[in-house]
């Protein structure tokens, strides 16, 4: 059985429609009991998800980006490098320096926007190690225009690893 704190079952109770008297407890917490059960039986979509597996985590992970970008895309804030790599996935690694956005709520939310606009996009990105690097003015910036850039370079990263495969497909056609 899961522990269920009183203002989540209120919460529950009120967010439904079925009536449960007041005059009987043992019914009330019946009720509860099962609406609680069946709440905690429902499994989170993993689509979208953020694991381990698409991080750069470490140095060793962080090195063949920088040493290698094939694909470079940029805007006035931020940098994208990336590199291919043989896995099945898409990683993302984050720089964001304090030289560059000077307060941490400022970085966390930068790298929150990040974070969620890759996992969005996961699925249309090829298999790439891929590192974005803030560069100065971007902590000013709006969720919004964050986002707005960073879909767009997305963009230009997809069309620009696309055309690479094309025209490498057709040097070893020719």
């Amino acid at each position: 059985m899961v522990s269920v704190h009183v203002w989540q079952l209120a919460v529950v109770a009120s967010s439904s429609n079925d009536v449960v008297p007041a005059a009987e407890p043992n019914l009330q917490r019946n009720w509860f009991s099962f609406q609680s059960a069946a709440l905690t039986k429902v499994e989170p979509v993993s689509d979208f998800g953020f694991s381990k597996k698409l991080r750069l985590l470490g140095a060793a992970d962080y090195q063949p980006v920088f040493k290698n970008a094939r694909y470079k895309v940029s805007c006035q804030y931020f940098l994208i490098l990336a590199v291919a790599n043989t896995l099945a996935r898409p990683r993302l690694g984050l720089v964001i320096a304090k030289k560059n956005i000077a307060t941490a709520v400022q970085r966390n939310r930068v790298k929150r926007v990040f974070r969620e606009s890759f996992r969005h996009n996961q699925r249309l990105l090829p298999a790439l190690d891929i590192v974005i690097l803030a560069r100065n003015g971007l902590g000013s910036l709006s969720n919004d225009l964050v986002h707005t850039n960073i879909e767009r370079l997305w963009q230009e990263l997809i069309n620009k690893t696309r055309r690479s495969s094309v025209t490498r497909d057709q040097a070893n056609a020719g």
